[in-house]
């Protein structure tokens, strides 16, 4: 186990309605995930968090990227930048907590310190007792190593390769599909962020969300009145994949009152919604009203936390007497991703069964998973390749 085998890709690389799903290895096997961070997640536009979480210049925040140290730094200019979370010295970590810059980034070892744009600004005592320079130790070439990074929808996105297009190029259909909702947005403030543990792996949670196939059986409160009949799929292959409904209902408080639209929708979107999966970890939905984001983040082979995060229109103060509503729309979704907790932790214990094929795929209800598991299987094919000896 742990090592794919060219003809495991080609099946799933098929034609729908020919196609296998993914092998069992890639979900149970650990050897298999460690691979799988660099042929999927560091060589791709990955997210690592979301940028409401750094408001303020002067604001950084540490993040484990499947083991790469990382450091989200709003700088002093107004620009959240992310480095690798180690001093240029010893390799120390320089932050272990979220928190406020006091001044600079001080590594807590030998207290070299650098600028919230990365630079090593001091190094105390690097050429003896009281000297603070050293002629071998060049301070302009020992900056903090810098990790190409992007901001979209609040969603802080990083390429550790460095290789992957421009992210204008790796998110354009999906932001010339949804161009009407680029506009403002406001995190919906405590009540609207939460975080669900599930015994999976993250592939399986990408594909549950995919598809509205399962709806009348996982979610039947829903289903019954956005019923399986009122979706369609959306595809759009080697970017992303996933479902739409032509019927949506606005939450409204008791007093009637519902949240404020986002400006300037078509009719498209006045009882329409949709969402989709950008490969490899987020999951987006959007609505009149509101929109949310989902950041899976895999922590091993079985177990993955997506972090939820809900937006509005309008912010806080414009919506004080909302608070209650909000409160409400994120119980309710967080109820309604809740239910899928069983279906996916339940096919990762499926997946442990020896005889099992991958599986196979509705050509019409599965044809928005089967896209993802074609660009997984596409991922670890250009990593074979480049792999290859010459």
């Amino acid at each position: 186990m742990g090592f794919v085998q060219p003809v495991d890709l080609e099946r799933v690389m098929r034609p729908v309605h020919q196609a296998q799903g993914l092998a069992n290895e890639f979900y149970v096997d650990p050897n298999l995930f460690e691979q799988e961070k660099s042929a999927v997640f560091f060589r791709n536009w990955t997210a690592i968090g979301f940028c409401k979480d750094v408001p303020e210049p002067g604001d950084a925040m540490p993040v484990d990227l499947l083991g790469q140290p990382l450091l989200v730094v709003h700088g002093r200019d107004g620009m959240v930048r992310v480095f690798q979370n180690t001093c240029r010295h010893r390799g120390m970590i320089l932050m272990e907590k979220k928190g406020r810059l006091r001044g600079a980034i001080r590594c807590p070892y030998h207290s070299w310190c650098y600028d919230h744009d990365g630079a090593l600004k001091t190094t105390p005592h690097v050429g003896g007792p009281g000297k603070n320079i050293h002629e071998d130790i060049d301070r302009s070439t020992l900056g903090l190593f810098p990790i190409r990074c992007h901001v979209w929808r609040d969603i802080l996105f990083v390429n550790l390769s460095g290789d992957a297009p421009e992210f204008d190029d790796y998110a354009a259909d999906l932001k010339a599909r949804w161009a009407e909702f680029d506009q403002p947005m406001h995190p919906g403030g405590d009540e609207s962020a939460f975080r669900l543990e599930l015994d999976t792996n993250w592939k399986l949670a990408v594909e549950n969300y995919c598809e509205s196939y399962h709806l009348p059986w996982v979610h039947p409160g829903l289903n019954s009145y956005s019923r399986l009949e009122d979706h369609y799929n959306i595809e759009q292959p080697g970017h992303f994949s996933g479902q739409g409904t032509r019927v949506y209902r606005s939450m409204i408080n008791e007093g009637g009152a519902p949240f404020a639209d986002f400006e300037g929708l078509g009719d498209k979107w006045q009882a329409g919604a949709e969402y989709v999966a950008l490969y490899p970890n987020v999951l987006l939905g959007v609505h009149r009203d509101h929109a949310f984001a989902i950041i899976l983040q895999p922590v091993t082979h079985e177990k993955t936390i997506e972090h939820v995060q809900l937006y509005y229109a309008t912010g806080d103060t414009a919506v004080a007497d909302r608070s209650d509503l909000r409160a409400a729309n994120a119980a309710l979704w967080k109820t309604v991703f809740a239910e899928d907790i069983f279906v996916v932790e339940g096919m990762q214990r499926g997946r442990h069964g020896a005889k099992f094929d991958g599986g196979r795929f509705s050509p019409i209800m599965d044809s928005a998973t089967h896209l993802f598991h074609h660009w997984v299987a596409s991922q670890f094919a250009a990593s074979l390749q480049d792999k290859e000896p010459v």
